[in-house]
């Protein structure tokens, strides 16, 4: 996708983009009957996931569940030929409603706002999981965690496997851990079989760590680097992996990290950004000898490499962020390290 055609671009453009699946997405959804339910569809990933699923399996029915909030984006999917269920997820009530499905794809959870409201953040991210988990007990689940359930590591280390101890820091990242734990424990009684996707961090027009990166060097804004590595990948190839991750599920469950293959300086993204930007950043403080990294080695092996370059994404998500165009003003808070969201 060329810069130049960024800024004329909209964000059912954007969607379309980002909703395009490869020939082992298509082929994937080829095998397996039966039709789809996206459970959380309304967030930052939703959306793009059932329309990719759609577009990858049009013979299926895609059911998209959420409350909604955003109105625009639920007609969006509409428009794809996505089913729409309004429910909310944490009524019990709701769960006689829902569709009957073999495949089901989990995204709900909560991470912004956390630390402000912990008793609701273990209900979204523990006791919802519980609930889907007995609801869907015959089906094949694909549930979205997070590389926050890892200790930090080196930076030099390549980032954390999937087989590595699990060491979380802070009530949200903890509770994300609960959530694969629900998994587990109920794909264990019933034999269901999930794939548990630890990602991060996914990044597209209006949102992750290259949207933050470039706010806060287009507004002057110090960069703290104290969380000098990251990990990051185009949503629409992190939405590939998840739907090919299917082929995975067993019981106990697969893990699977979704992420770039590479460890990435947080100062040198900065300035690369600023190259674009023309405009120097700003920065305080110094690189630890750890930071939140999670190794993509299984997941590349698996599928592939991510099919689009850091290159791509910084001259896409720059070119739109300085025109002003629409992001969703909810910061990855990447460099946080006492877990605290």
């Amino acid at each position: 996708m060329a810069a130049r055609d960024i800024v004329r671009m909209d964000e059912r453009g954007l969607e379309d983009w980002l909703s395009e699946p490869v020939a082992a997405t298509r082929a994937m959804l080829a095998k397996p009957q039966g039709d789809v339910a996206v459970l959380g569809a309304g967030g930052k990933m939703g959306p793009t996931l059932a329309m990719m699923l759609k577009k990858a399996a049009p013979q299926k029915t895609v059911y998209a569940v959420s409350r909604f909030s955003d109105k625009a984006a639920r007609q969006r999917i509409e428009e794809c030929g996505v089913k729409i269920v309004e429910a909310d997820l944490l009524d019990e009530t709701a769960y006689g409603r829902l569709p009957d499905v073999p495949h089901v794809f989990y995204l709900a959870g909560m991470k912004f706002g956390a630390s402000g409201n912990q008793p609701l953040t273990w209900a979204m991210n523990v006791h919802m999981p519980a609930l889907v988990a007995q609801r869907y007990k015959a089906s094949r689940i694909v549930a979205l965690s997070t590389g926050n359930v890892y200790p930090f590591t080196g930076i030099q280390s390549g980032g954390a496997r999937e087989q590595d101890a699990c060491d979380p820091v802070g009530e949200y990242a903890q509770s994300c851990l609960g959530r694969e734990r629900m998994f587990q424990h109920f794909s264990q009684r019933f034999g269901t079989p999930v794939t548990l996707i630890r990602l991060n961090y996914a990044n597209e027009l209006r949102y992750g760590i290259l949207v933050d990166l470039t706010l806060k060097v287009l507004h002057g804004e110090p960069i703290d680097v104290t969380m000098g590595a990251v990990n990051l990948i185009w949503q629409g190839d992190a939405n590939n992996y998840i739907i090919q991750a299917l082929g995975l599920t067993a019981s106990p469950p697969a893990i699977l990290n979704v992420t770039g293959p590479e460890t990435l300086s947080v100062r040198d993204l900065a300035g690369r950004i600023g190259e674009v930007l023309g405009r120097e950043p700003q920065f305080v403080s110094q690189e630890a000898a750890t930071a939140l990294l999670s190794n993509a080695a299984h997941c590349c092996g698996l599928f592939g490499p991510p099919a689009t370059s850091l290159d791509e994404m910084i001259q896409s998500i720059v070119p739109w962020v300085a025109a002003g165009k629409p992001v969703l003003s909810k910061p990855t808070k990447f460099g946080v390290r006492d877990g605290r969201f």
